[in-house]
């Protein structure tokens, strides 16, 4: 699988991929990534720095966010039955339209 990240601009990342089915993720920094409609069913993101990014329409059905940090995150519409948030950062993430079906949000931080 070929994943290209590029930086446009300073802050700007873009994420393309067919697919990050499974990928290992862990503590990558992520920050403001537009990975809006991205396949990360079941990827490993354990702390990985997710702070604004776009994640709407997502699908990250059973992923590993275990401590990951989810400020300000677009979350709209995005799928995370089954996923890990424990210990994930959430404040001021939007998470409206999402599916949190079986997700273990447990210590997850919330404002």
């Amino acid at each position: 699988m070929e994943i290209r990240i590029k930086r446009i601009g300073r802050n700007d990342l873009v994420v393309e991929a067919p697919s990050l089915r499974e990928a290992n993720l862990r503590k990558a920094d992520l920050r403001e990534a537009d990975l809006r409609g991205a396949k990360l069913r079941g990827a490993e993101l354990e702390a990985a720095d997710l702070r604004w990014a776009n994640l709407r329409w997502a699908d990250l059905e059973g992923a590993d966010l275990y401590g990951a940090d989810l400020e300000g995150a677009d979350l709209r519409g995005a799928i995370l039955r089954g996923a890990n948030l424990r210990w994930a950062g959430l404040e001021g993430a939007d998470l409206e339209g999402s599916d949190l079906e079986g997700a273990d949000l447990t210590r997850a931080i919330r404002d």
